[in-house]
Parts: structure tokens; sequence; C-alpha cells
């Protein structure tokens, strides 16, 4: 599949931790200041547009000049303008957008281009889309307005914003469906978000994939907006659009498995992720329609002076520590947060972005704040001593990680003196101790560093928001004309060119990774490729290189049952194109028997190369490519506003004003000889081939300085060297792919055939199914959402039913990958989804073709078949994916959480167990024939369909599987055990004995509450989480990720509090009761709180609530959350702001008091890593730098120490503890 990466990812290190290519892209850029996420999916299929970037000549139909003629070309050096213009331009005009950027027709949004005095360049964009007619100086009135309603209420919160910001900030930092709001753990939560993905979970790029859905996953998902982004924001997949091919859905199965993921930086992200619809994995874009700005400066870990490394990544950190006109450390995080918002920031190898969105109402005084990063900031030296732990943490966490350990080896092949072989992240050793030991006073430098390279002309700058843009134009040049400009020439390394071009290249690297996977990756270094960004050669070699159909790579590995997956491209982040070179790589998850034969597959992927270079390019396949972007582009749906202007503040470093939009997603030239002169660099005399295998234990010599990487060097076999050097045959099966059927050619938006409804009906109502629909009349889009979900009791009987359904998904997803491709690169995205109590089918895109892909779907169920072979080749790797999820601290510590309350859960434990037992392909056929007799089937189709139409897709399951109905209605979801009074502690140890972290969970069991207590969870948490940030991580420093989180576990409500530590650093049970001292100060805390802070507070989350939809898959994602978890309260959201609006301050604090007081349930789960301060039994810890990872049979149980031992109640074996426990009712939270 084509990689579709996220644009910009981040080194592994924070907040944009990786998307898609986005560890193998995103590690390259460093996330800052990013927090972590209890689990998220293991790659996403978003996609975003990538890097290859367009001209302004584009082939898109329709496109249309932004705004109208005024007469006037671009507005440049605006800060010039006098009154008398000003004034002249205000009225009719005053939202006039630059008739010279092309937006798409679908785009409602004004842009405007300024340049100011300092050199800042700055893009404009207006949003009045749903203001109901008011332009001009509308939006100004009603901000009027809406101060005077808020009178005194806003003198006293200003007033407390002054004087302690930590004080009285009320937000939720939300780094991930899990880490903030609420981490919905029932059905949805399995079904959406916990999967197994043979094809990610497995891929070296996994983690990249991971970060960069992290980074999504609250994009069209409706949670957070946080990382998690990596670890904890990233999924609906978010479509990258970038030189990879797109991301396919081959194996692209989601398991109810845990799989968690560390993300992004996203220090606050906003609590619409907490609205009492969302779930704690599910996909989908966030849905907040706030005000955004976005900030590149045009440098990054690139200019780290040699003896510092790491420094561009720390300062990224540390400018948010206070500013001269805002001193308080964590200011500006708790304004956001008091206001909805949310803040983020990274650093890649040329370029550094700081973004974040809030209430429009707050959106000139958090610019103002924002701004003071890069006017002045504070930069203590206190500060600096405790910010380094953090990125030492962030360091830490990002260890364990095969794709930043293959990414630093690969950095290290570059020449000497070569930016690329720099440690980017940076980490206590490198920004502490040794400078200490060298004399090298840190604080000085840090601030040097700023001085010189956070300089106005280096920086573009996005706005967007509901105002006009001559009100944006105002405040820009207002407060960011204040940024310092030093003069000096921006730094260039374009002139390091061939970085890789030693003889460390061009050789066999065979490594010995962390997880249980075989992957072949080949490389090349190319010469820069963004200056042909109208043509995409990248875009195009990986479109070929990376498809699924007929005569495919492949398909032909797959028959041969050598791999499972292929991704290939260049992700269009830092570390893969830069000034200096442009990475292509085809990265493969080989089979046992693939591993076996690594240098066939290596040979397939040279013969099909060196057929597309025989060929030369073809003109048929870039005009449907071209055709599908374009069309993609003219009907896109609008995305999260905070998403948005990173990208575009990105594009404006990288593209012409023209081509700001549109520059990275349109293929707009066709020119045979600049594809043709990429496509025959990629030889295999000039590729690089690294091997990840546990098979390479003991036979890896050498060790990677940063990361710890066993890894050895050698020749490519010598008949294999000679045979590529000589003119070898081409491989018969091996061709391009024909003509793609499934490209829509029908954009009518059809007329209602029924009544129009605000929310789903049901239509169809029968012993087999039913079916809810509503006809799209908002967004007047082309595009449909359709999904189901298949009930059985079956699934839930045994822990083998349990294996046996994540292999039938697996096998059937790997059965549909050939046919079903076209479908896909044509935009039209299916997903099979192993629920926890059925398999959930999910299509959306272009309705024109949508049946005929649906259809393929229920036939291939339909007619479900398995070769021994390939039964063989899926068991094998769903043995190397269970074990993977529980080596990683985060999911083990969820799955022990949800095995001590999910009553009959099967842990990931039993699964692997049943797994390692044995299966056959004949139980599994058994399986499938039993669990296609009796259904009961749900669904949901929204967007441009009529009801007759809706009610086909039904008819066409039923009579194609023609089963039973259910003998008796099914809860989706598990009874859950109540906990009995006290402190209970199940402490384990983690299953990897290299890895240092450890992961520790505080968790208080509130039961079987109302709608309206669930939405005070809500508001607990905004008010929690930034003083959870504050104490544990900042002032205490123990750990990277911290994060408050409210928990509906199948119905039963509860909150906790996170922190992922390192054995290195802390003993566990110090971090349980400094969580502890926390919660006891939060109290004192919120009963001090002022009731105008706490008004504030209640108002940012209604003002969440009640914003607008981004695109139809926010809808459609929050309606299909109360179908598939069978509540169906469609106006949930209306409910939650009304029992918002009755909340008193008293309120919130008896809540909080009776659940943490005598008689509470609480329950600490502690995932003991390896490290000084955690020996193992006989006292001595692991080695830190092991890679080895424990067969995981049984959990190791660990008591409580002294610390804990007299106030805890141990768990020391989970199924004998909650045999003992009472259930509590099922229970849908629904009044």
């Amino acid at each position: 599949m084509l990689r579709r990466v996220a644009v910009a990812a981040v080194c592994a290190t924070g907040r944009k931790l990786c998307e898609a290519g986005r560890e193998l892209a995103a590690l390259w850029r460093i996330g800052a200041r990013g927090r972590c996420e209890d689990s998220t999916r293991p790659f996403p299929t978003v996609t975003m547009p990538g890097r290859n970037k367009a001209k302004s000549t584009c082939s898109c139909p329709e496109l249309q000049p932004n705004g109208q003629d005024l007469g006037e070309s671009g507005r440049v050096a605006r800060l010039g303008a006098d009154e008398s213009e000003e004034e002249g331009r205000r009225g009719s005009l005053s939202n006039a957008g630059d008739p010279e950027i092309i937006k798409s027709p679908s785009d409602p949004k004004q842009y405007r281009y300024i340049k100011l005095r300092n050199g800042l360049q700055a893009l404009l964009i207006s949003d009045l889309s749903n203001m109901e007619g008011k332009t001009g100086n509308a939006t100004d009135d009603e901000e009027e307005e809406e101060e005077e309603e808020e009178g005194e209420e806003g003198e006293g919160e200003e007033e407390d914003d002054e004087e302690d910001d930590d004080d009285e900030d009320s937000g939720a930092e939300i780094e991930d469906d899990d880490e903030e709001g609420f981490d919905d753990e029932g059905e949805f939560d399995h079904d959406e978000h916990d999967e197994v993905d043979l094809d990610t979970e497995d891929n070296e790029l996994e983690e990249l994939e991971e970060r960069a859905e992290a980074r999504k996953k609250t994009t069209e998902k409706q949670q957070s907006q946080s990382l998690f982004l990596l670890w904890s924001k990233l999924t609906d997949k978010l479509w990258f659009k970038s030189t990879y091919s797109k991301m396919s859905s081959t194996l692209l199965v989601e398991t109810r498995n845990l799989y968690g993921v560390v993300g992004a930086e996203s220090r606050s992200a906003p609590v619409q992720h907490l609205a009492g619809w969302q779930v704690e994995e599910q996909q989908g874009e966030t849905d907040t329609v706030l005000s955004a700005a976005a900030l590149c400066v045009g440098v990054g870990s690139f200019a780290d002076p040699d003896d510092l490394p790491g420094l561009a990544h720390f300062l990224e950190h540390m400018v948010f520590m206070g500013s001269l006109k805002y001193p308080d450390e964590n200011g500006f995080d708790a304004f956001l947060k008091k206001h909805g918002g949310s803040d983020n920031a990274s650093t890649d190898c040329e370029r550094t972005v700081f973004q974040f969105d809030v209430q429009r109402k707050y959106f000139k005084e958090a610019l103002d704040r924002w701004a003071q990063f890069f006017i002045h900031p504070l930069m203590i030296r206190d500060a600096i001593d405790r910010e380094v732990e953090a990125v030492d943490s962030e360091y830490q966490l990002a260890r364990p990680s095969d794709a930043n350990r293959k990414e630093m080896l690969f950095g290290s092949l570059a020449r000497p003196g070569h930016p690329m072989g720099k440690f980017f992240w940076g980490n206590a050793e490198t920004l502490k101790h040794e400078p200490k030991k060298n004399n090298i006073d840190t604080h000085a430098r840090l601030r040097e560093f700023w001085m010189h390279y956070y300089s106005a002309h280096y920086m573009t700058l996005v706005v967007q928001s509901k105002e006009t843009l001559d009100t944006l134009e105002n405040w820009v040049t207002e407060i960011f004309s204040q940024i310092p400009n030093n003069g000096l020439p921006k730094p260039n390394f374009g002139h390091l060119t061939d970085p890789f071009d030693t003889p460390a290249f061009n050789k066999l690297y065979r490594v010995v990774p962390i997880r249980k996977i075989h992957a072949l990756t080949i490389t090349w270094a190319l010469p820069p490729q963004q200056q042909h960004y109208r043509v995409k050669p990248l875009h195009y070699i990986s479109w070929l290189v990376g498809h699924e159909g007929k005569g495919s790579i492949l398909s032909y590995l797959r028959k041969k049952c050598w791999a499972l997956a292929l991704f290939g491209g260049n992700g269009e982040t830092g570390f893969e194109q830069n000034s200096t070179y442009s990475v292509f790589s085809i990265s493969i998850t080989l089979t046992d028997e693939g591993y076996e034969h690594f240098y066939e597959v290596a040979h397939t992927v040279f013969q099909y190369l060196k057929m597309l270079q025989k060929l030369g390019p073809e003109k048929r396949v870039f005009e449907e490519i071209q055709k599908i972007e374009d069309n993609e582009f003219h009907y896109q749906e609008q995305t999260d506003p905070v998403e948005y202007v990173e990208n575009m503040c990105e594009n404006m470093q990288l593209y012409p004003l023209q081509d700001f939009l549109t520059g990275d997603q349109l293929l707009f030239e066709y020119k045979p000889e600049v594809i043709a002169e990429a496509l025959n660099q990629l030889v295999p005399q000039k590729a690089n081939l690294v091997l990840l295998s546990g098979a390479n234990e003991g036979k890896c010599n050498l060790k990677e300085k940063w990361f710890g990487t066993q890894y050895s060097i050698e020749d490519v076999e010598n008949s294999w060297a000679e045979l590529w050097k000589s003119n070898f045959e081409l491989n018969p099966d091996l061709h391009l792919p024909a003509e793609n059927k499934y490209i829509a050619t029908d954009f009518t938006l059809k007329a209602f055939d029924c009544p129009e409804t605000e929310y789903p009906v049901k239509i169809v109502n029968t012993p087999q199914g039913s079916l809810w629909y509503k006809k799209d009349n908002k967004f007047k889009i082309p595009k449909a959402y359709i999904r189901f979900h298949l009930i059985t009791p079956l699934i839930q009987k045994s822990a083998a039913n349990v294996v046996l359904f994540d292999i039938f998904v697996n096998i059937l997803t790997h059965n549909l990958a050939e046919p079903a491709y076209e479908a896909d690169v044509a935009q039209l995205e299916y997903k099979l989804v192993a629920g926890e109590h059925g398999l959930i089918i999910r299509v959306k895109g272009f309705n024109h073709k949508l049946p005929l892909l649906f259809q393929l779907i229920i036939d291939y169920l339909a007619e479900f078949s398995s070769t021994p072979a390939v039964f063989t080749m899926i068991t094998e790797q769903l043995k190397k994916t269970y074990f993977n999820i529980l080596i990683k601290p985060e999911t083990l510590a969820k799955d022990v959480r949800l095995l001590i309350l999910e009553y009959s859960r099967w842990s990931m434990i039993d699964k692997y167990r049943a797994l390692m037992d044995g299966l056959s392909l004949e139980s599994l056929l058994s399986f499938v024939k039993e669990f296609k007799a009796q259904l009961f089937v749900e669904g949901l189709v929204q967007g441009n369909v009529t009801s007759t139409e809706s009610m086909d897709f039904l008819k066409y399951v039923v009579d194609k599987l023609n089963f039973m109905p259910l003998e008796q209605e099914m809860p989706v979801q598990f009874q859950v055990v109540e906990l009995p009074s006290g402190h209970h502690l199940c402490k384990v140890r983690a299953l990897n004995k290299g890895d240092a972290n450890s992961e520790v969970t505080v968790y208080y069991q509130s039961g079987t509450r109302s709608l309206r207590e669930y939405t005070l969870m809500e508001l607990l948490v905004m008010h929690m989480e930034e003083p959870c940030f504050d104490f544990l991580r900042t002032k205490q420093t123990l750990g990277y990720h911290v994060y408050p989180t409210c928990r509906n576990t199948s119905g039963i409500l509860g909150f906790s509090v996170t922190v992922g530590t390192q054995a290195t650093k802390y003993n566990s049970e110090i971090v349980d009761k400094k969580i502890e001292e926390f919660l006891s100060s939060f109290e004192e805390k919120i009963e001090n709180l002022t009731e105008d802070a706490f008004n504030t507070q209640v108002t940012a989350l209604i003002k969440l609530k009640e914003c607008e939809d981004t695109h139809l898959g926010e809808e459609v994602d929050r309606n299909w959350n109360e179908v598939v978890t069978q509540q169906y309260l469609f106006d949930r959201l209306a409910h939650e702001i009304e029992a918002l609006k009755s909340f008193s301050k008293s309120d919130l604090v008896n809540w909080f008091k009776a659940h943490r007081g005598p008689g509470s349930k609480m329950l600490s789960v502690h995932v003991v890593g390896y490290g000084k301060y955690e020996p193992e039994g006989d006292g001595t810890p692991s080695g830190e730098d092991s890679n080895s990872s424990c067969e995981v049979m049984q959990l190791a149980y660990l008591p409580p120490s002294p610390l804990l031992a007299d106030s805890t109640i141990p768990i020391t074996d989970i199924r004998a503890f909650t045999s003992t426990l009472s259930l509590l009712p099922y229970h849908k939270i629904v009044k």
C-alpha cells in the first residue's frame, strides 16, 4: 500500500509522533510536549495531504479562486495600510480573500496572505460559513455582545488568570481518548479501536503509523485531539495524501484486542472528546470547530550544535514555560484548558511547528499569550532543570520502539558531519550531565539558540477563526509584529547532498527488534524531490509499488505466503524529505516463510521496478491518479481547524502563494522525464537493505549508541549481488494495474424520498436486523457512510472462539485485499472490525460506486474460504501480534485493569495461550459456519443516499448470508464487577526485559450512574487535567505522559489518574503515593475554586458541545456510537448541555469527596519496568540494553513493598479475586 503519511511527523518524541509514516516519517519530528494514551489503534488509514506539492495550474475541475476578483492582487505587507485604506476595505469587502490562492469549490472559507514588516508571513482564514449570514463587522458586534453577557465573570476570570492560572484553570488535557476525558471501554471502544491489524501491527512502520493515527484519532473520531496524538492522538485513519501510496485496507482488521500507542505531543487537548458519545478509541475526527493557529519556524534539529544534541527539541519544550508578559510556567496551557482549547508542538529536521485551538471568544487573548513564546520567553534555569527530565522521559518512552530504533540506525549511516547523524531527541545525558562535565552553560546556549533561530523572517503563521479577514489581519499585525527579526540568513543545508553516498550504504543490516516481527526494508536515498511537487514523481512510483491488485508486488508475495503487508514511498516528513535528500523506501512485513526467502522477496521488488523502468512512465496511470486526487480535493470535507492550520503553516514554507492549499494534494503536470529520472535511480546497486527479525538475536555484534539497537552489517550475498548487476529477467506475473472501475463519475446530490429528520430514524426492524437512516442535508457532498454490526453470542463463549474470530476477520481481509484495493485507492474506504460481540463492517466514500464495494465485501463474507497455507500464515502472524501488544506496558496495564473489571472478559494472555495451544483450519471453518448461521444485523446509513437505497444494503446482507435470527436479544457489553471498598493493588512485572518503562493507574469506581453524572465527570476531568500535569509532570517530574481520565467501562463510570514513568528513576509505589498526594491537593483546590472560575469551565464545556461538526464523518461517528452500543440517544449532546447548565460548584466538590472518602472503591494497577528502582527477584535490575522479551504465558504478580503493604489489599490472582465479587447490572447511560 502506498504510504500516506501524515504530514509532519514527530521524532517519536512527542506530539506528532508518527502518523502512518509518521514514525518513519514522524520519527522525525520530535514532538515536544506530548502525553500518552492508554491505547490506540495500530495504524491509520487517514488521509492527509502529502508532501509532494503542486503548482497553480491544477487540473481539478472547477477549482475556484479564493473570493471574488476585487481588482487587487495579494495583500502583502499589510502592516503599512493606513486608517483610511483600512476603512475603505471594510463593509462588503471586509472579508474579501486573495484571488491568487486556489481553493476547492467545496471550501467555504476565505483566505488572505499578508507579510508583516518584521518578515513574518501569515495566512488568514475566515470561516463564516455557519454564521447565518453575518459578515463584515457582525462578528465584532457579536463578540462585544458576548463580552457584555459575560460581564463580571470575565473580569473575575482575568483576575484569576493574572494571579494564578494553575489554581483555577480547569482544562482537561486530552492526550488521547484514553488520556483525557472519557475512556469508553465498552463494546465500541474495542470494536473501533483496540484492534489487531496484522498488516500494520507487525510492520516496522506500525509505530509510525500508530502515531500517525494517534494524531488523527481524535480527528475523525470525536475524541480528543490530543495525541495521543501518538501516544494519544492518531484515526478514522487520516488519509495522508503524500508521496506514499494510499494505505490500503489490507488486513486492516480492527479487533477488540488492546494495542496501545504513544502519540504525539499534545499538552492540552480539546475536551470535545469528553462528550458523552465519545469513545475511548473511536475513529474519526474531532468534533469541535474552534479557532486555531499554527506557527512554523523554518529551523529544526539539523541546527543542533554538535556539543548539545537535542537542543532544538528542548527549546520547543522550554518556550512553553512562561514569558515576560505571562510568567506562569503552565499559564498558557491553563488558559486554554479553561476555555476548551489545546496546544501542541513538534520538532522536525528543518522545521519546528507550534499550534493551538481555543473557543473563538478567547482567541485574540490566546494569540497574545502564545506569541510571547516567540517575543520574550523566560526559560528560567529552574524550569530548565525540570524540563530536561521531561525530555529524558520522552526519550525513554521512545527507546523500546522499533521504528525509532531503525530511524536512529539509518541516520547513523550518513557521512560524518552531515546533520542526519545527529541525536535529535536529546536526553538528560546530552542536555544536563555532559554539559555540566564540559562546563557548558545549557541555559545560556538555549537563549542563544532562541535568539539566533526564532526570528520572524523564518516564520510562517496561519490563523483560522469565525472572524472577518480584516479583523484577523488587525490582530495578527498588532500581536506578531513584536517578534524580533535578527536579519541573519536562514540556515541552509542544501549543499550537503548525497549524505548516504558512503561505504556504509548498499549493505544488508540485520537488526534485532523489540517486537516479534520479520520485516524487510529496502531504501534508496535520492536527490531532494521537493522541487518536483507539480509532478510528484515519488507519488506516482509509490502508487504502483504500493498497489495490491493483480500484478502487484504484494499480490504476488501473498500468493506465495511470503508477505502480509507492503508500504512504499516517501513520508514527506523532515526525516524522509529535506533539503539534502529524499528517501524512497519499501517496507514489507514478512511471514516466517517469507523471512527464509527474503532475498527472493527483494528480487521480486527489483523485478517490478525494472519492469516500470523498461515500460517508462504511463500517462494513463498518471491521469488515473490525478483524477482520483482531483475528485477528493474537489469534494473534500472540512477538517479540524487545528490540524488544518498546522498543515498550512508548513505548506507556506514549501509552496508559492497560489499553491498553499493545493500543493500537497494535487498532481498538476505530467512530465515523464521527471518521473523517469527518479524511477531510474531505484536500482539494486543503490539500495540499502534492513532485515528485522528475532532470529537475528545472538548474531548481531554491534550496538547503536543512543537506542541500544543490536545489529550487524554484511555485504549482500554474492550470488544475488551478481544477479542484480546483470540484466536479470522480468517476472511475467508482475504488471501494471488495470483501469480502475471504482472511480466515481456521478456526483449528483440526491433528492429526499422521505421526510427530512434531524437524527437517524429506524426504517427497518425485523427479527433478523434493523436499519437506521439519515439523509445528509447539511454538508451536501456526494459521499455516504455505511456501517453494519453483525452481532452473535458465539464469540465470547471461550478464549479459543475469540481467537478464531480474530483469525477469521484477518483472513477475510486478506482475501479482500486484492479485489478491493482498486476501490480503496479510488477513495472508497472499508474496514472490518473484529468487535467484542460481532463483526463490524464500515464503508465510506463517493456514493456512486460505494454499493459495488459493499456487495464485494458481503460476497466474500458469504463465500468465506481459506487454504491451509493462508491459515498458517495468519495464525503465526497473530501470535506475534498478541505478543507485541503484551510487551507494551501501557497496553498490558489496560488489559489487566479490564480483566479485573469486566466479568467473563478474555484477556490478551488468555488469547495468546489459546493460540499457542493450537487451532486448526477445520475448527476455523466450523466456527465461521456457526457464526453465519445465526445473527442479528444492525446498520446505519448516512449521506447522499435515499432510504430505498439504504434498505437495499440491509437486504443484501440478509439475502446473501441467509441466517436465522438470534433466539433472544443480546447485550453488546460486558457485566462489570463491583469493587469492594478499600485500596486494591494489582502489581505485575512488564514482559519486555529491555524496557524500563512502567505504567501506574489509580482508578476509582463510581458505579451505575446517570447521564447527569456522566457529564459531571467530564467537568471534573476538565478541572483536574492541568493541575495534574503541573503537579505530577512539571513539578514532580515523574514521567512524560501524565493524565486524568473519566472512564466508562461497559456503562459503569469511574475516573483514574495514569502516570508513565521509568524504573530507572522511580519505584511504581512512590508514583502511586504521589498520585494520591495530587488527588488530596486537588480536593482542596476545587473547594477553593471561585464561582467565576467554575462557571467559566462549565461555559467552556458547553461551547465545545455546541460546536457544529466539521464534516459528515463526525456526525456519523457520533450516531454510530449510539447504534453500536444500543443506546440510541442521538441527541445526547443536548441532554448533556442541559445537565451542565444545572451544575453548581458544590455538586462537583461533593461528588469528588464522595468518591474519595471512606468507602471509596479504589484499584491501582502497576506494570513494573526493569531498572534499579524495580529490582527483580534477586534484587538486581535487568540490563538496560537488553532486547529480549520473555515468552508470555502468565502474569508475574509482585507483592507490595512496605511503602504500600499496610494501606493496600494485594491482588495476586485476578480470577480468584473477581470470583468472589458481585456483578453490577447491565447499564446504559441514557437518562
